[in-house]
């Protein structure tokens, strides 16, 4: 293997940011371990909605790391990871090329979650790819203009959680469903989804926080950028308490205290919190960064496991 293969094959890695795909992972462990404690897991749903939700995390980086590329929002300054659009270690149109090519393979997986799960999934499936590309594609970019958190919030929280559960339990119900079946869409699985989703949006606001100064120069219009530094920190205060609230909600309302292993890990949370309340410098917030990934992963599997006892 030449020394041109490693570096192509390591590049791929560098766009695709293996290192996200907590985002994608931990909703659909959260939902599927409340398929499981309400007795409707299904195997091969939950399977599909991992790999699809995969996908689509992958086709979002790949998309963020072209637009951002051919947009000039990536500049010599940045103080994250390599984009490979932006530094010339890809050219931009095989990276827009794998961009559609990971799309089409989450709208393939799709079409299965489609069978079991009917409307509601072609539905949600197409949201999910156009919001992919949106984020930073587009006439308007969610990411330049203060939507990226909300965004992430609900795709990566709400619809993901209720969505890996919801295939699970349509697929035990026969028929197409135009409609979710009566019992297939608890309000849970909507609430469920706000402690990933909350979290998930966390891993973004550190990140904004770091960039803050060169989304400034480059017309990225964060919530960090708009509203500065004290108001990021102040939301990602309280979408952390969120995350914690969520757990204590299902300990009190039925699934009792196994919703509560969640708080085992909020020796992590202060591990995160404490760099973004007190620094600004990218060489203390990308320790931080990749924390509030762990962070999100450790959270969600506890989670899951406690919602599935």
């Amino acid at each position: 293997m030449t020394a041109e293969e490693v570096s192509r094959r390591r590049a791929w890695l560098m766009a695709a940011r293996p290192q996200t795909l907590p985002a994608a992972v931990a909703p659909v462990a959260v939902g599927t371990g409340l398929a499981l404690g309400a007795g409707v897991f299904a195997p091969l749903p939950a399977l599909a909605a991992l790999v699809g939700a995969a996908l689509i995390q992958v086709g979002t980086n790949l998309a963020n790391d072209y637009y951002d590329g051919v947009q000039g929002a990536d500049t010599e300054d940045r103080e994250g990871f390599t984009r490979v659009t932006a530094s010339g270690l890809i050219d931009p149109a095989t990276v827009r090329r794998a961009t559609w090519l990971t799309f089409g393979a989450a709208v393939a997986v799709g079409t299965y979650l489609v069978w079991v799960g009917g409307l509601p999934i072609v539905v949600v499936g197409l949201l999910s790819v156009a919001s992919g590309v949106a984020y930073t594609g587009g006439p308007y970019p969610l990411g330049y203009n203060g939507l990226g958190d909300p965004f992430v919030f609900v795709f990566f929280g709400l619809v993901a959680v209720a969505g890996t559960f919801y295939v699970q339990a349509a697929s035990l119900v026969a028929g197409l469903h135009l409609l979710p079946p009566p019992g297939t869409l608890p309000l849970d699985a909507v609430v469920a989804g706000a402690a990933p989703g909350a979290l998930a949006t966390n891993v973004l606001v550190v990140n904004n926080v770091r960039d803050r100064a060169e989304d400034a120069r480059t017309g990225k219009q964060t919530l960090a950028v708009r509203f500065g530094l004290r108001a990021a920190r102040a939301e990602y205060v309280c979408l952390l308490a969120l995350a914690y609230l969520v757990p204590v909600y299902f300990a009190v309302t039925g699934t009792g205290l196994p919703a509560l292993l969640p708080l085992l890990s909020l020796p992590v949370a202060a591990l995160v919190a404490r760099p973004l309340l007190t620094e600004t410098a990218g060489a203390a917030l990308n320790p931080a960064l990749e924390r509030a990934g762990q962070l999100l992963a450790f959270h969600a599997l506890l989670f899951a496991v406690g919602l599935a006892l």
